[in-house]
């Protein structure tokens, strides 16, 4: 019996290393010899190596002959406000979404509380870090929701190792401010401020995770067992309440009632003090709930456009909305941002901000890193091939506010304020030639209002439902 255990091992052992020996596409010595051949020899690449050593590729790539004055005028521009910063967090789509909403709020020109928004200059900045306890919260019961309807599939499927790879994030889009906000409210930033782990998340984030994956093993394993959905949900609301202790010891309890008097940029007082709900002052400031009053739409060129995509798995809230947009060229994503621009109403959109952009001046155009000329290659992939390869996507959102218009009415720039603090760019904001606008701008949140009825037809055809893992769909952050 000895024998024929050995003789099998011996036999797997061989079997093993002409597999090894078989596989093919490996680099020879012929073919590292010919890569070896193909390099430059001149005294100039000598040069670059030496330049490339000792200082950034982007001083060295960047483009001197495009270091002019940048113009820094525009033909339609919205009333300015001010900066926020989101500091070491992914929270930019909250940041731009509230960003939005307290400007729609200055513009109003009913009374609210007294007084007319748009006459008196009011200051509001609303709380990012009330809004980012419940955003945490209600993903982890969308993490621990998911694992439960995907207990009896093993571990290694694709849909469970989506939950558990990332429990909960800070990244989002435009949907999740508008299922927060229409459950939770808001509060003003005086009222609950940042705390230290609102503004660098990384450890918080680190242990809310480690722990739901734990949490997330024991409700398979309770499922698994045949374990009643009563008892199961016994458990995922104890578990629940474990994360909510977390996050009210890190980003504080969430404001229940506050008492609140809108001031000017100067601290004057705009109005009598009043007591608020964050849901009383949701419907004071904002009105009605923002569900339904918005269409997402999408420059994704790989589709077909004029269609309506769903992205599964895609929410803020369990019992929320998917992200659905209406894939549309940029031609027409121009126009509706020009009309909405046009009646002073800045807009959420999103883009690659890690393409072309110099932050230093605050200014984004193709031209301004010649990476072809330094390393002496091309990079020629189009916007359709760069998201199928994962070399591009949307990364961060920003608040559009301004457009300049040539003669004839088409877009020359465009100026969104970014969520980095006011000493970043261009005061905070950035300038943005059409050209790279095209390219690396994917998401734009419009009124519907400014979207023609065809369009709007268009956005409440049955979606065609894509999936998470898709290159465009990661959140904005």
């Amino acid at each position: 019996m000895m024998r024929k255990t050995i003789m099998a091992a011996s036999l797997m052992l061989i079997s093993m290393s002409m597999t090894a020996q078989q596989r093919t596409g490996g680099i020879t010595q012929q073919m590292l010899q010919e890569i070896q051949k193909a390099q430059p020899t001149a005294k100039q690449s000598k040069a670059i190596a030496n330049a490339l050593a000792t200082n950034k590729i982007d001083d060295l790539a960047k483009n001197f002959a495009h270091q002019g004055a940048i113009d820094t005028q525009f033909s339609v521009e919205t009333k300015s406000q001010s900066i926020t910063d989101q500091k070491s967090s992914g929270r930019c789509w909250m940041f731009s979404g509230m960003n939005v909403l307290r400007s729609n709020f200055a513009n109003r020109t009913d009374e609210v509380a007294g007084f007319t928004p748009a006459k008196t200059n009011v200051q509001l900045e609303f709380s990012q870090d009330y809004l980012f306890f419940w955003d945490q919260l209600e993903k982890a019961n969308l993490f621990m929701q998911g694992v439960i309807e995907t207990a009896q599939k093993p571990m290694d499927d694709l849909r469970v190792q989506f939950f558990f790879k990332k429990p909960v994030s800070d990244g989002g889009t435009f949907c999740g401010v508008s299922d927060l906000t229409e459950r939770y409210g808001l509060v003003p930033k005086d009222v609950m401020p940042e705390t230290y782990s609102a503004d660098n998340t990384s450890v918080m984030a680190r242990l809310v995770k480690s722990k739901l994956r734990e949490q997330g093993l024991q409700l398979r394993d309770m499922v698994q067992k045949g374990k009643s959905a009563k008892d199961i949900n016994k458990a995922k609301t104890q578990m629940l309440a474990e994360i909510y202790r977390i996050l009210t010891l890190t980003l504080g309890e969430p404001v229940k009632e506050f008492t609140y008097a809108f001031k000017n940029k100067d601290g004057k007082a705009l109005s009598e003090p009043k007591t608020y709900t964050p849901q009383s002052f949701f419907k004071e400031v904002i009105g009605n709930k923002l569900a339904g009053s918005f269409v997402m739409v999408m420059n994704d060129p790989r589709r077909e456009y004029y269609k309506t995509y769903e992205v599964e798995y895609d929410r803020h809230v369990q019992d929320g909305t998917n992200w659905v947009y209406l894939n549309l060229p940029m031609d027409d994503i121009e126009q509706l941002a020009i009309a909405s621009l046009k009646d002073g109403r800045k807009l959420y959109s999103s883009y690659d901000s890690g393409k072309q952009i110099d932050r230093t001046r605050g200014y984004a155009d193709l031209a301004n890193f010649d990476y072809e000329m330094l390393f002496d290659t091309t990079f020629p992939m189009d916007k359709a091939q760069r998201i199928a390869t994962f070399d591009s996507g949307s990364t961060h959102a920003m608040t559009l506010t301004a457009v300049d218009l040539d003669a004839q009415g088409k877009a020359k720039k465009w100026k969104v304020e970014n969520s980095w603090g006011p000493t970043w760019g261009q005061k905070g904001c950035l300038i943005m030639t059409d050209r790279w606008f095209r390219e690396y701008m994917f998401r734009l949140v419009v009124d519907k209002k400014y979207v023609p009825a065809e369009m709007q037809r268009m956005a409440q055809q049955k979606p065609v439902m894509v999936m998470p893992e898709d290159p465009l769909f990661q959140c904005d952050e």
